[in-house]
Parts: structure tokens; C-alpha cells; sequence
């Protein structure tokens, strides 16, 4: 059975990473940072939550996505915006952990209760 925790953070990881992709042409036209810098920087965040997305499979993986949610709150400090998506995805990232644990814990639940005699 797949992991509904998995799943949920999974996706919140790959939409994140377009937002991240996208931030890169800002920090070049608009924040006027260097374009190797905003490169490395936004494409960079981009990559690591696609690979984090893949290396939910191992529980140490879902503290790399918060650090990563402390590191897309911290380019606020370069793009305004970043902050109110930073915390938007950080609440999500949030959710879908605390949710997702919750219904695997649920189906551990059901999963170990013997069915009625018959």
C-alpha cells in the first residue's frame, strides 16, 4: 500500500518546485542578483525538492523538506513575495506531514484489528 504521507508530501515538494524554478527569473530581472548567483539559488531550491520528493521513502528525508520550507521562507529575504509563499508551502508541507502520519496511523489501526468470529 502506498504511503498517504508520502504522496501528499510528494506533491506538495514538485508543485513547490515550480514556484521555486519560477523565482529564478525574478531574482534576475527584478531583485537584479547575479545570474550564476539566482541560478544556483532558484533552480537550485528546485532541484533539491525534486530530489527530496524522491527520497521520501526514508523518514530522515522528511526533515530535509522542512529545512528546505525554512530555506524557500528564507529567499523572503530576497524576494518579498517569497515570504507569503514560503509560509503558504510551509503550511502545507506542515499539513500534509501531520495528516498524512494521522490516516498511516489509522490504517496501522484497522490493519492489526482481527476480523469478527464467524
Amino acid at each position: 500500500m502506498r504511503s498517504p504521507r508520502r504522496m501528499m508530501c510528494a506533491a506538495v515538494l514538485a508543485f513547490e518546485s515550480i514556484v521555486l524554478g519560477l523565482a529564478t527569473p525574478v531574482l534576475i530581472t527584478i531583485e537584479e542578483v547575479p545570474k550564476t548567483v539566482s541560478l544556483f539559488i532558484g533552480l537550485g531550491l528546485a532541484l533539491a525538492a525534486l530530489v527530496i520528493a524522491g527520497l521520501l521513502r526514508a523518514e530522515w528525508a522528511y526533515f530535509l523538506g522542512f529545512a528546505l520550507q525554512l530555506a524557500a521562507l528564507a529567499l523572503g529575504f530576497v524576494i518579498p513575495a517569497m515570504i507569503v509563499l514560503g509560509l503558504l508551502f510551509g503550511a502545507l508541507w506542515t499539513a500534509a506531514y501531520l495528516l498524512g502520519r494521522k490516516i498511516e496511523r489509522q490504517q496501522a489501526a484497522w490493519g492489526s484489528q482481527s476480523p469478527p468470529p464467524a
